[in-house]
Order: C-alpha cells, then structure tokens, then sequence
C-alpha cells in the first residue's frame, strides 16, 4: 500500500523543527530513520498531514561521553550505535542490544532515540532505557525538559513525549564499576520482534548483587520491569535457588498478552527462562569499562 497524502518538510535547524511541530501538533510526525514510521503509513495506521524530516539537522547525530555517561543523539544509527567503541566501553547494555535489534539493512537507517520514541513494547531499546534508569531529553519551542525512563512509557505506543516536542538524545548514566548485565530474547525469527525479552542489569560487589534491573520487552503493553524479582535477586550471591525464585515470580506476575504467535502461558514461560538466562549471562558476558 502506498502512504496517504502528507506534506513534507525538512528544516536544517532544531528552531525550524520545533516552530514546525508548534504549529501543527498532532498533525505532525518527526522523521528519522523511517523505519517504525513509514510502514506505519504505508499501512494507513499512521496518517500524519504533516512529515518533519530532520535529517537536515546539525549536532543531533553524536555520540557524548561526560563523566562516565553517554547521551546518543536524535540521529545516532543503531549501527552506528553498535560499532561505536565509546558505546561498547560506556553504556555496553546499549551495545549488548544492538545485535538483537531487527537486521543489518533496518539498523543501518533506525536510530536509537527513535526507537524509544516510538515505544513498542516488543523493542529492545525501550527495555534497555528502563534497566539502566536512562533519561530522555525533550525539546519545544518552550524549552527543554528530562525525562525519566520509569516515567516515560505510558502505554501501547505511548510515551510522555508531547505532540510539539521532540526527543533530541537519551543519556544512559555512567556504567557502575563491577556492574554487569545481558540482553537476551526469544523470536520466531533473527530480527523479528521479540516474543518476549529481556534486559537484565546486575551491579556486584565481589559476589553480592547490591542492586538489580529485570526490563522485559514483548510481555505488556510496555517495556516493564519486575521490582519483587529485582529484590529477591539484591543480596544474594545469585544461587541457583535465588535465581529459581526470581524466575518464579516473574512468571507469576507477568500478565503477557497473548496472539497467534504465542499464548499468554506460554510467553510467562518465555520469562521465567529468560530469567534464568539473562541472569547466567549477565555474569559471563559484559562488566564494568576497563
């Protein structure tokens, strides 16, 4: 199918962006990568008078590092992201993602900020932000405002971003020394949406877990964590009977949706072993920046 009639603008200042998005609110649509938003509308499910390109834009494609913390810019590529030795060395929860983020060709042109703008609850960068406590930076023509992770998703496709604003970076606060975490998830194919998956932060000391992150994607209408699971987790020196208890509330307290791709039964199931998972590779696969 091909897109409904829109007008097209492509501003090259964030003045020119947000004067854009002033005067036409939710008429308008902020275009980046394109990759959520114009399936969308060639799908007549997102029907924008009104298509803001921002590809013209200076300064909104690096990535900063300031005092261990890393903030991606509206324009940053996932796979930019992913080949990014700054990413890798400060924000490696980020990094862990990008593999699992759709294929080589969607990466190269989706950005980061982007998917968390968008919100699908079956994406992995909304479930990173939230294990990692990140902020969002949001821009209008009355200025800006930070946004917690915790406070941003709301629902099914929506976040606390307002029609006249528009996500300019998200920051991804320093990585604690000794801590450690994984990504891991389960779909029908490589690159698919996940069925459902996990974002798992752990910070150590020596061997005790002192503070814990379980950010599901793809088990509720948006990225979720599971704080009862968390805690039984901070402590513990991660036992397999810990780790079975946490796997059991997850599975417990999860309330997944179910379709034809999976039930409800089955993706709690999905959870609690990737509860398992997530936790045993957290442990093996990425630390603390050397």
């Amino acid at each position: 199918m091909k897109a409904p009639p829109f007008i097209y603008h492509r501003p090259d200042t964030l003045d020119g962006v947000l004067a854009l998005l002033a005067e036409h609110g939710d008429d308008a649509k902020i275009l980046a990568g394109g990759q959520s938003l114009i399936p969308l509308m060639a799908l007549r499910m997102g029907r924008p008078a009104h298509v803001v390109d921002i590809g013209a834009v200076p300064d909104l494609a690096g990535i900063d590092v300031d005092d261990g913390a890393v903030t991606l810019g509206a324009l940053v590529r996932h796979e930019q992201a992913k080949r990014s030795d700054v990413v890798t060395r400060h924000a490696p929860l980020v990094a862990a993602a990008m593999p699992h983020v759709a294929h080589r060709a969607i990466r190269t042109q989706g950005t980061v900020v982007g998917s968390i703008a968008h919100g699908d609850p079956a994406a992995e960068m909304p479930a990173v932000a939230l294990a990692t406590g990140a902020t969002m930076t949001a821009a209008s023509t009355e200025g800006t405002r930070v946004i917690e992770a915790d406070e941003f998703f709301r629902g099914y496709l929506d976040t606390a971003l307002r029609a006249d604003e528009i996500l300019t970076g998200v920051t991804f606060p320093a990585w604690p020394a000794g801590a450690t975490g994984s990504v891991v998830e389960v779909a029908r194919r490589h690159g698919d949406y996940a069925l459902v998956g996990l974002a798992t932060r752990l910070d150590l000391d020596g061997d005790t877990v002192t503070d814990a992150a379980l950010a599901f994607f793809g088990a509720a209408s948006t990225a979720v964590r599971v704080p009862t699971a968390e805690q039984v987790l901070v402590g513990s020196t991660l036992g397999d009977d810990t780790i079975a208890e946490a796997s059991r509330i997850v599975a417990a307290e999860l309330d997944p949706p179910g379709d034809i791709h999976g039930s409800t039964s089955y993706r709690k199931h999905l959870a609690a072993v990737l509860t398992r998972r997530g936790i045993r590779e957290a442990t093996q696969q990425i630390g603390a920046p050397a």
